[in-house]
């Protein structure tokens, strides 16, 4: 348990004038409220992630990692200025809401620790996966992040003001890798003065004409135009490109209503969700507007989750795109796949864990495309599920065999559904399958869970974002429901019979288990649609998701330089030095330092001096 009158306190200089100037970090985001907390960060090939924290405070500061957003599990670093100019440092853990505990073996390397009259500042780096079971593994996964600060050199950590917050830590491009075009333009999809009925759920529509340009241009960017107040109302916004033969109406009415020309195009162009931000496409590849085989209309959907049921609420809220006329190399396409949503996807009730999967074969691309799909490149990807979603992955495999995870996001938050890059090109070729699985708990409800465009309804979907662009628009799938209802020992004669005997079905472990089996075993219909609102349907089996191995730990001591291991040293001895100094009130807010790996680092540096 952790002591602050342990005898092995111990303090250490701050010796970083004579360090190098500390590394370009490309990502930032604010932890805390009112630009309280500030968070630099970056990783490597060496799979070391960096971290500067700036905290508005001359107290000590704390960062960490949340299994799932609670305390108790949580992977903690700390650390703060004394007055005198000396230091503390140190890694450790939650134990329960009560208890923090030092970590026995320090896997946080501190680079440098200052203090000026507004901001403590913390420079540290850690592998993303340690050995230590106490440390949270950096992922692929939403990361939930912890922070913390105090006014003054007492270290209560339960005490002290602390923030949460979802974030992506695992990125690969920042703005500042984006080359902005010399030329651009402006152009705004959205809403004009909509009146947002005091309903739970509305889905409202119209379509707009893109931009008029003489030649070809290209989208390269687009952010999310909020009406101010309103951001708490925006479920999402996505914008469709239309076919150019499309018959499209005019006005704005319910996207899923009595007039079906509403729902038309579906070819997702852009699109933004609950925690997204704006989006840079890569310098290579944008958006085409301008030649007779691209859209000249969109429709605009935006999905508003009213469940305090406001009256009088007014919405122009939309997408900004930013266009030019220097053309990139490639052109975009998005490829939604994911469940067919609706009506055949259900999730039982009272479930801690419940898969569903849907397939998409590629094998008919070419004959619903027109002529051969080039091979795809794939380079981004959003997730997207409602209020139970836990997880996401996508897998991609050729000839029955898998190829990869695509994606994945074990630990998915709602709030927070952004456009993300991929470390690495994946490239689909006509005749792959991409397999979706999504994870859902619905531990907090007592009926079924039916896939429907209502927050309260489910999704499952993965949009991919590729090069060069094709005519497909989406390639979703579902599982015979009659099987399943079957296997359940329902009686159904057809898919409606079928999804309504699930709410027959005496939910618990047992069943929910058996169903999830049976949807998994079940054929799957495959729908390939284009964006001229052509459908075909086919047959498909879902295959196992093999899981790949977890890359190999390290201690923090593995990629310890010579110099650093000198440095470590001279700080442990100066720290001693300085502990003679101390005042009691000092040594008792002092947080403990490990003693093990600064004696570590003394062995391997004399081992290193003898050789």
């Amino acid at each position: 348990m952790w002591n602050m009158e342990r005898a092995e306190d111990i303090a250490m200089e701050r010796v970083y004038g004579c360090q190098p100037a500390p590394p370009f970090l490309h990502f930032s985001s604010f932890l805390g409220p009112s630009n309280m907390v500030y968070l630099r960060w970056d990783h490597d090939e060496q799979e070391m992630m960096t971290f500067e924290l700036q905290v508005r405070t001359t107290g000590w500061v704390a960062f960490g990692f949340s299994p799932h957003g609670e305390l108790p599990g949580s992977d903690i670093v700390f650390g703060g200025v004394f007055s005198n100019g000396s230091i503390y440092f140190s890694d450790c853990h939650i134990v329960d809401e009560a208890t923090l505990e030092e970590d026995e073996s320090q896997d946080y390397q501190l680079l440098s620790l200052t203090e000026d009259k507004t901001f403590t500042t913390m420079l540290f780096k850690r592998h993303l996966r340690t050995c230590d079971l106490n440390d949270l593994d950096i992922t692929m996964d939403t990361a939930r992040l912890i922070t913390a600060f105090g006014t003054d050199d007492t270290v209560q950590f339960f005490k002290g003001q602390r923030f949460s917050k979802s974030l992506f830590l695992m990125r690969y491009r920042g703005t500042s890798d984006s080359i902005d075009p010399k030329i651009f333009f402006t152009y705004d999809l959205r809403l004009d003065n909509f009146a947002v009925p005091a309903e739970e759920t509305k889905y409202a529509c119209t379509f707009i004409p893109l931009p008029i340009v003489k030649q070809k241009h290209h989208i390269y960017k687009f952010e999310p135009v909020i009406t101010p107040h309103n951001i708490t109302l925006i479920h999402h916004i996505l914008v469709y490109a239309c076919g150019n033969a499309s018959v499209l109406p005019n006005g704005t009415d319910d996207c899923y209503g009595a007039n079906p020309d509403f729902a038309l195009c579906s070819q997702v162009f852009v699109g933004w969700a609950v925690g997204g931000k704006s989006y840079q496409f890569p310098d290579d590849a944008a958006f085409s507007i301008g030649t007779p085989s691209d859209p000249q209309y969109i429709r605009l959907e935006i999905h508003y989750s009213n469940f305090d049921l406001l009256p009088g609420l007014i919405d122009s809220s939309g997408v900004r795109i930013y266009y030019t006329p220097e053309l990139r190399k490639y052109d975009v396409g998005v490829l939604q796949t994911g469940i067919f949503t609706f009506p055949v996807h259900f999730i039982p009730p009272g479930a801690e864990s419940y898969r569903s999967y849907a397939l998409c074969n590629t094998s008919q691309f070419d004959e619903m495309n027109g002529s051969p799909v080039p091979e795809l490149h794939m380079f981004a990807y959003l997730l997207h599920t409602h209020l139970s979603g836990r997880g996401v992955k996508a897998a991609q495999y050729r000839n029955g065999e898998q190829l990869g995870i695509i994606c994945e996001d074990n630990k998915y938050d709602f709030t927070l559904q952004e456009i993300r890059d991929m470390k690495e090109i994946i490239i689909v070729k006509p005749g792959d399958e991409i397999l979706v699985e999504c994870n859902f708990q619905t531990l907090d409800r007592s009926e079924i869970t039916f896939g429907g465009p209502s927050t309260m309804n489910e999704m499952c979907l993965a949009f991919f974002f590729y090069y060069p662009r094709n005519n497909i628009s989406s390639c979703t799938g579902y599982p015979d429901i009659l099987y399943i209802a079957h296997v359940l020992k329902q009686e159904a004669s057809d898919t409606v019979e079928g999804m309504m005997t699930m709410d027959f079905v005496d939910w618990d472990n047992e069943t929910v288990k058996i169903a999830e089996k049976a949807a998994k075993e079940a054929d799957q219909v495959v729908v390939i649609k284009t964006i001229n609102e052509l459908q075909k349907n086919e047959r498909g089996l879902i295959r196992d998701i093999i899981i790949p191995e977890r890359s190999t730990c390290h201690n923090i001591s593995e990629n310890l330089s010579l110099a650093d291991l000198r440095a470590a040293t001279n700080l442990c001895s100066a720290a001693v030095h300085r502990s003679e100094a101390l005042t009691t009130k000092d040594m008792v807010s002092l947080p403990l330092l490990s003693l093990t790996q600064l004696v570590f680092a003394w062995l391997i540096l004399s081992s290193e001096l003898r050789m």
